[in-house]
Parts: structure tokens; C-alpha cells; sequence
């Protein structure tokens, strides 16, 4: 069974760093696309970075240069490295998974965790 644990989360003022993680379990962790994404009160699920299955990284326009996604295999920890943080960052940040198909849409991840709140203030 697919088990996806965020933390890192926290609050911080406008041009803080949070680095958020992502332990898995239950699978073949290096063998899956691995994603972050975020969603906002009334809003939709945005892709923020993945690593594909060639290690491959993928990033939102609106983190590129402040974001860095990595992963460290041996430990099944995703990372999400956030840096110069911007108020509009605020949102619940999830871990996602899957086996074969890989994106920054939310639609082609099939395991989630269960968040973690990043709140930026101006």
C-alpha cells in the first residue's frame, strides 16, 4: 500500500525558506514519477515541481529559480527546497506518486498524502 507522509510545513514572513519532505512507502520508491503540488483556499489543485522517471525535473513558471525538487532514494524522501517565499506560495502543499504517468497535472498522479500548510506573510 502506497503511503505518502508530508511535514516541513510551517509559517514564515515574505522572502523566508522552507524545505518541505516527503517520506513513501509501501512500493519501489525510485521507480515512480514523484510530484509536489499545491492548492490554495478556492482554488484548484497546480503542479509545482516533479522529478520524472529519467530524474528528470519539471517546474511551475511561477517557482522556477526559487524552487528546487530532489529526492534522495535511499532514504524514500521526496524534498521540496523553498526559497525567496512570496505570500501568493500560501497553500497546502501535497506529495504525490505514480507508476506510469507523470506531469505537472494533478490527474496523472494517483497517490497522495495528506498535506502540509505553508503560510507566507507579507
Amino acid at each position: 500500500q502506497v503511503q505518502l507522509v508530508e511535514s516541513g510545513g510551517g509559517s514564515v514572513q515574505t522572502g523566508g525558506s522552507l524545505r518541505l519532505s516527503c517520506v513513501a512507502s509501501g512500493y519501489t520508491y525510485s521507480s515512480y514519477c514523484m510530484g509536489w503540488f499545491r492548492q490554495a483556499p478556492g482554488k484548484e489543485h497546480e503542479g509545482v515541481a516533479i522529478i520524472g522517471f529519467d530524474d528528470s525535473t519539471t517546474y511551475a513558471d511561477s517557482v522556477k529559480g526559487r524552487f528546487t525538487i530532489s529526492q534522495d532514494n535511499a532514504k524514500n524522501t521526496l524534498y521540496l527546497q523553498m526559497n525567496s517565499l512570496k505570500p501568493e506560495d500560501t497553500a497546502m502543499y501535497y506529495c504525490a506518486a505514480d507508476r506510469y504517468r507523470c506531469g505537472l497535472s494533478w490527474f496523472n498522479f494517483d497517490y497522495w498524502g495528506q498535506g502540509t500548510q505553508v503560510t507566507v506573510s507579507s
